[in-house]
């Protein structure tokens, strides 16, 4: 298996396209760390995918929170030995028009999408870097490379993710560390569910008529991107966006 003896860390991993992530790694042969700020449902998480043959362990920890991020990464390390892979994709995905955004909100999505980010994957960069092979995917989006009305803080946060893989795919080439973005689009997810029922956005059936596949995703596709990008075949790929979104967005 490509995982065999590697061990994985899926932010943001108990529900959603972590979770699916966090599934695929598992049946990949990664060893699980799974990092979610939801109270006790990461330790749930990774009860059902252990129960399903996976090796895995939840922690809980807010991303934003730097002193949290450090402990989880450390009680990983204990449990299940040093980090291989860093999945980025803890987020927040707030609608708000622009002219009436707080800075508080601002701030928030910033801290969680990007600086989030920074602190899972630096505080897990030495283990990688040691080891002389490792693979960091941050989960980003199609708003980063199109925009999104009303979610300026959203998009900004992404666009930001699309920056710091080009810039550290070229600091940690030399290192055997290859830096890569998944970019999803138009995604069933629960949290995209309560947004329908809530009336925020078209049914999937809706949305598929304007994807050239004529389908919505699901996070098994994102999943199957990321597997492919963190095995020892995808090691001539670094500092890259793959799309995933059925062609709804070609650029």
């Amino acid at each position: 298996m490509a995982g065999a003896g590697r061990v994985a860390v899926v932010t943001g991993a108990a529900a959603g396209i972590g979770r699916s992530i966090a599934e695929r790694l598992a049946q990949d042969g990664f060893k699980v760390a799974i990092l979610d700020v939801v109270d006790g449902a990461a330790e749930e998480a990774a009860k059902r995918i252990a129960d399903d043959g996976g090796v895995t362990a939840g922690f809980q920890a807010d991303v934003s929170d730097r002193g949290q991020v450090d402990a989880a990464l450390a009680a990983a390390r204990a449990e299940l030995g040093p980090l291989s892979v860093v999945v980025a994709n803890a987020a927040v995905a707030l609608q708000q028009p622009f002219l009436q955004m707080t800075l508080e909100q601002w701030n928030r999505t910033l801290a969680i999408n990007l600086t989030g980010t920074f602190n899972v994957v630096q505080s897990a960069l030495p283990d990688l870097v040691a080891a002389g092979w490792g693979r960091v995917v941050l989960i980003s989006s199609s708003s980063a490379q199109r925009g999104a009305p009303n979610m300026a803080h959203y998009a900004a946060s992404k666009g930001g993710q699309l920056a710091l893989t080009k810039a550290l795919a070229m600091e940690f080439g030399r290192s055997g560390v290859t830096v890569n973005t998944v970019a999803p689009s138009s995604i069933d997810t629960p949290s995209v569910q309560k947004k329908r029922d809530a009336g925020q956005m078209p049914s999937a059936q809706e949305m598929a008529k304007f994807i050239p596949v004529g389908r919505t995703g699901t996070g098994a596709d994102i999943a199957a991107a990321v597997s492919y990008l963190v095995a020892d075949e995808a090691s001539y790929i670094t500092g890259q966006t793959v799309s995933v979104n059925g062609g709804s967005f070609i650029g």
